[in-house]
């Protein structure tokens, strides 16, 4: 690898984005590959679908496309999962997201919900999300669930996670109090609302905090494995 490569790959990776390093199995040239990339000069290239592939996976390992071999390793940031609200389902959710292996943060500003009694061991900050979040540094590879069904908690924390291109927004709630949150965030000069999924997680007929907290982690697992790289 050269220098010029070796910056580019070690800056991408310090800044929490995906990059690949690419090997050709035969020739020994290689090069290094964000998924902008494969949107620009290497769309068409005869191995773009398997390296899109990785990047969604995470995986690296041998590829055979056009022909040759190839060999990816491919740096993706760990995913992280902030979630508002220190609520019951949060409670659930935090523990099977650290299952999965996700890097998890609760923000609620009412320190009676946000108390290490309830979360032991978890990453809680209790502020309020336009004081928490910017510490938070959300981006492309974190998942966010606004769970507080309060709208001075929720909405701006809503906004905040459109503004940094979370790749996954939930939030809590039916579709019409999601269709008056709509409204709110309109008015409020929010962009792409469509992105928000709500009522939030997986329909798999969910009643009890735990049974939400499965669909939700679902349903981000579906977004990031099955979603856009």
């Amino acid at each position: 690898m050269n220098l010029d490569d070796l910056a580019k790959l070690n800056a991408k990776i310090a800044a929490r984005q995906a990059v690949a390093h690419i090997v050709n199995l035969e020739s020994g040239e290689d090069l290094v590959l964000t998924p902008q990339d494969l949107e620009g000069e290497w769309k068409g290239h005869y191995a773009a679908a398997e390296i899109r592939d990785a990047f969604r996976s995470g995986k690296s390992g041998i590829v055979d496309a056009g022909g040759q071999r190839f060999f990816l390793t491919v740096y993706v940031p760990p995913v992280k999962l902030v979630i508002i609200g220190a609520v019951h389902i949060s409670q659930a959710l935090a523990e099977i997201a650290g299952i999965a292996g996700l890097d998890c943060t609760i923000i609620d500003p009412r320190t009676a919900f946000a108390s290490e009694v309830r979360f032991p061991g978890a990453k809680l900050i209790a502020e309020w999300p336009d004081v928490a979040l910017p510490g938070v540094h959300l981006d492309a590879y974190t998942a966010f669930a606004a769970l507080t069904h309060d709208p001075k908690i929720d909405d701006p924390a809503l906004l905040h996670a459109l503004e940094k291109g979370c790749f996954y927004i939930g939030a809590l709630g039916s579709r019409k109090t999601h269709a008056k949150r709509l409204e709110r965030l309109e008015a409020a000069g929010g962009r792409g609302l469509d992105r928000i999924r709500a009522p939030i997680g997986l329909d798999i007929g969910a009643i009890s905090p735990q049974e939400i907290a499965v669909s939700i982690l679902a349903e981000i697992i579906a977004a990031m494995r099955k979603g856009s790289a």
